[in-house]
């Protein structure tokens, strides 16, 4: 079946475009997705965001000097519309030569089109080099489960008959992994990323959470999907009081995707790891 991102320009030889083009962000619907996952649009068992972070950000100002900034938009998790990736950034680079008269109108550009694309309302912050190089770089909360030893054969599919808890013992944890890869379903390559689990529920068995990270190594989907597809698993799972799952993946093109799913209203932090 043709992936929905067949249609745009991810895997296909693109032209560098560096005047503003707003028409170069392709949408593509989360209805096909969340069907897959037995979801209803109106009704998601989640609330969220998707953080995007963009490194290569640049334009003009009216004296034709160069800016460079590091963007941040966050594209709520119930939007009709997640943003082609390569589409994003062919629209970004649009901007490298093009003026403007401060860093609002840049702001209120990127609100503007990406909020037009995505259906709702996108959030854009934009920050110098330095006010980065100040929030220094974050760690994951809770434990690390990447030394359990585990043994591993299948890498095609996630496999949630992979996950055990102990239902009679209810724990509150944190717990993270830095071995997440699954491939981009169009053009095949590799997305790395680190997976956060936060919980109060039945005592999940976490050699098992790590064997069943692993199973997604060879699965092809987009970030979004994957941590909305480790979300559900774990709900089922588990039947927790709360949930939180959010993936840091490593950038591509400039841009770095996070996804942060919850059972609760959060407003997480978008702290960058070492690896982005």
């Amino acid at each position: 079946m043709q992936h929905p991102a067949e249609h745009s320009p991810l895997g296909k030889s693109s032209q560098y475009i560096a005047e503003y083009s707003p028409e170069l962000l392709f949408p593509i619907s989360r209805t096909t997705k969340w069907a897959e996952l037995g979801l209803d649009g109106a009704n998601l068992p989640y609330q969220g965001v998707d953080y995007w972070n963009c490194y290569e950000l640049s334009w003009l100002l009216p004296s034709g000097k160069p800016v460079v900034a590091i963007g941040e938009f966050a594209i709520p998790a119930d939007s009709p519309n997640i943003i082609e990736s390569k589409s994003f950034k062919l629209y970004l680079n649009s901007l490298n030569q093009s003026a403007f008269a401060n860093w609002d109108e840049v702001q209120a550009t990127l609100v503007h089109d990406l909020s037009n694309v995505a259906g709702k309302p996108v959030a854009v912050r934009l920050r110098s080099l330095g006010e980065v190089t100040e929030e220094g770089v974050a760690t994951l909360p809770g434990q690390c489960i990447d030394e359990l030893d585990i043994s591993v054969s299948q890498y095609d599919h996630p496999q949630p008959e992979l996950l055990r808890c102990d239902a009679g013992r209810v724990v509150e944890e944190s717990l993270h992994s830095h071995l997440l890869k699954s491939n981009c379903p169009v053009t095949g390559q590799p997305d790395w990323g680190s997976l956060v689990v936060q919980y109060r529920g039945a005592a999940l068995d976490h050699a098992s959470l790590l064997a069943y990270l692993v199973s997604f190594r060879q699965h092809a989907d987009f970030h979004e999907q994957c941590v909305e597809r480790i979300f559900l698993d774990l709900q089922r799972l588990l039947q927790p009081q709360s949930l939180t799952v959010y993936a840091r993946y490593v950038r591509r093109g400039g841009l770095d995707i996070n996804p942060y799913r919850s059972s609760e209203a959060i407003t997480p932090e978008n702290g960058r790891l070492a690896r982005q």
